[in-house]
């Protein structure tokens, strides 16, 4: 566990201190949608491209806590180039491992990298903070036109 503990820490900071596709909104992205957490604030637009089922590019713009904005980068990171089916499956198995008692690291975990995002459910109070950029790509996903909120 403090091996996950000290990995959590370390792609967390970096993915705060150096977000990728942040900030960022493709020229021809044709998908979009906002989300914010009012109980701290944290406020994002993810923007996609999807030609042909597939999330062709993506990108993140807004500001946040260190967790949600790491989460949004990693999040980037784990969609570009992937069917559509295969980002909101992998939404689900995030949310999942984040919200549910749920064991990672078995051979249908589709987690990976994200694996290290779990560490965020021994703050509780921060899951919220995790799930915000990934109930957005959803909502961009399906052109959902509302603020997306995790409250």
């Amino acid at each position: 566990m403090n091996d996950l503990r000290e990995l959590y820490e370390e792609v967390i900071l970096d993915h705060n201190r150096n977000p990728r596709n942040y900030p960022k909104k493709p020229e021809d992205c044709n998908h979009t949608a906002h989300g914010f957490n009012p109980l701290c604030g944290d406020e994002f637009q993810i923007h996609l491209t999807v030609d042909d089922g597939v999330i062709k590019d993506v990108g993140f713009e807004g500001a946040g806590c260190a967790i949600s904005t790491a989460s949004a980068s990693l999040m980037t990171e784990a969609i570009k180039g992937k069917p559509v089916a295969d980002a909101e499956a992998l939404f689900e198995e995030v949310h999942r491992a984040l919200t549910e008692e749920k064991q990672v690291g078995d051979p249908q975990d589709l987690l990976g990298k994200l694996t290290v995002l779990t560490g965020v459910k021994e703050y509780p109070m921060r899951v919220k903070c995790a799930t915000l950029a990934w109930h957005t790509m959803l909502a961009a996903l399906k052109n959902r036109p509302d603020v997306v909120t995790t409250e």
